[in-house]
C-alpha cells in the first residue's frame, strides 16, 4: 500500500496493528481461540468485539499469523503436540509477509481509497466483498488455510453486509473470517447467529500503560489511573489523550467547573477559544468528549452513590457537591444526552466552534445553579 494513502484501520501516529508485537491484557480471548483451534473443528467465522482500542485488531492479526504459520495436524503418530500459544516469531516467513501485506493467503477487507475524491470511502462497499469472494474462489497455492480480516464489519453498508451473510451461510473450505466490531448490537442478527464471538474487555491501568508504551506513547506512573479512567481502558483513546494533552485539559475543566454555579467566564471563554482555533478540529472533539465524560461521571456517581477513581485533582469534591443524589444524577444524565450531540451537529453544519463550546459550558453552569 502506498505510504501516501491513509490506512483506515490504524490510529494516526500509532503503528498499524499488524506491526504490534504483543497483545496486552487479553489472555482470556487468546485462550478461548486456542482451545477452539485444538478442538475437533474450528469455526469458520469469528466476531471480535469490545470497546475501541482494546486490541481487537491486534488479536485478529495475531490469530491470522498463527493460522497461516501453524502446520496441519495430519493425525499421524509423529504429529506435533497441540500448540499452547498463539505466538509466532517475528522472524517467521508468514509474520514477515503479513507485515508487508504480501501473503497470498490473506485478504484484508477495509474501507477502500477513492482515487477520484482522493480520500477514503465512508463505507465498505459490496464491490469489496465481491473481491473477497473472488479471492476465496481461487485455490490456495499450497492447499492450506486462508484467512480474511474485516476491519471493521460495522463500516459495511447494507449491500455489503448481505453479501457477507451469503458467504457465512456457505463458507469456502479451509477459510477463517476474522471480523472486528466495535458495536456488535448494530449488526444483522443473521450475521451474529453464524459466527462465534470473542469479547475483549477494557484494559487495566497497568495494561493500558504498557500497551500505550508499546504503541510509542508515554505515561507517567502517577497518571496511569487518571488516563485509564478518561480513556475507558482503551489504548486507542489513551493514545489520543496523550497526544493532545488530554489529562491536562481535563484538569483545566475540573478547575473551571469548581467555580460553578458562579462560572469563571473569562476562563471559560479562553477554553472555548482554544478548542476553536483554526485547523484544531481534534482539540474541539477532545473537549466535547471530555465534557461528555465529565457529565457521565457526575450522573454515574450520583446514581450509584460511589465516587469513581479521581481523574483530576479536586474532582472528588466537585462531583460530591454537584451530584450528591440520584435526583441530581438524573438531571446530569439528561444534560449529557443533549449537549454532546448538539455540539457535534452544530460543528457539522459549520457553526462557530467557540460558541458551541461556550454554549455547553453555560448550560452546565445553568444546571448547576438550578440544582444548588
Amino acid at each position: 500500500m502506498s505510504s501516501d494513502i491513509p490506512e483506515p484501520d490504524c490510529i494516526e501516529g500509532a503503528p498499524h496493528p499488524r506491526h504490534t508485537a504483543h497483545l496486552i491484557g487479553q489472555p482470556q480471548a487468546e485462550a478461548s481461540f486456542l482451545q477452539a483451534f485444538n478442538g475437533i473443528r474450528l469455526h469458520h467465522g469469528w466476531l471480535i468485539t469490545g470497546p475501541r482500542g482494546v486490541g481487537k485488531a491486534t488479536l485478529a492479526w495475531k490469530i491470522a499469523r498463527f493460522l497461516l504459520a501453524t502446520p496441519d495436524d495430519d493425525g499421524g503418530m509423529f504429529a506435533a503436540p497441540p500448540p499452547t500459544s498463539l505466538d509466532i516469531a517475528d522472524s517467521h516467513p508468514v509474520a514477515r509477509r503479513l507485515a508487508a501485506l504480501s501473503d497470498p493467503r490473506l485478504f484484508l477487507l477495509r474501507r477502500p481509497y477513492d482515487e477520484k475524491a482522493a480520500r477514503l470511502k465512508q463505507d465498505i462497499t459490496v464491490d469489496e466483498v465481491r473481491k473477497m469472494k473472488s479471492f476465496f474462489a481461487l485455490s490456495a497455492a499450497d492447499g492450506g488455510r486462508r484467512v480474511a480480516i474485516i476491519d471493521s464489519i460495522d463500516e459495511m453498508n447494507t449491500s455489503a453486509a448481505n453479501a457477507l451473510l451469503k458467504l457465512l451461510e456457505e463458507p469456502p473450505a479451509r477459510v477463517t473470517l476474522l471480523m472486528i466490531s466495535h458495536q456488535p448490537a448494530g449488526l444483522l442478527p443473521t450475521i451474529r447467529s453464524r459466527v462465534r464471538e470473542l469479547r475483549l474487555g477494557a484494559l487495566s491501568p497497568e495494561n493500558l500503560s504498557d500497551a500505550l508504551t508499546q504503541a510509542g506513547g508515554e505515561v507517567a506512573p502517577e497518571d496511569r489511573v487518571a488516563l485509564a479512567e478518561l480513556a475507558g481502558g482503551s489504548v486507542g483513546e489513551a493514545f489520543r489523550m496523550t497526544n493532545l494533552d488530554g489529562l491536562q485539559l481535563y484538569q483545566s475543566l475540573i478547575t473551571l467547573f469548581s467555580t460553578l454555579p458562579r462560572l469563571d467566564r473569562p476562563r471559560a471563554l479562553a477554553l472555548a477559544e482554544a478548542g476553536a482555533a483554526k485547523g484544531n478540529a481534534s482539540q474541539f472533539d477532545l473537549i466535547v468528549t471530555l465534557l461528555d465524560l465529565f457529565l457521565a461521571r457526575l450522573a454515574r456517581a450520583g446514581t450509584l452513590g460511589e465516587l469513581p477513581p479521581e481523574a483530576a485533582k479536586g474532582e472528588h469534591a466537585l462531583i460530591s457537591r454537584l451530584s450528591p443524589s440520584p435526583a441530581h444524577a438524573r438531571h446530569w444524565a439528561d444534560v449529557a444526552q443533549q449537549l454532546g450531540l448538539r455540539a457535534r451537529r452544530g460543528k457539522a453544519v459549520n457553526l462557530d466552534p467557540a460558541a458551541l463550546l461556550m454554549d455547553m459550558v453555560l448550560h452546565i453552569n445553568e444546571t448547576a445553579g438550578q440544582l444548588a
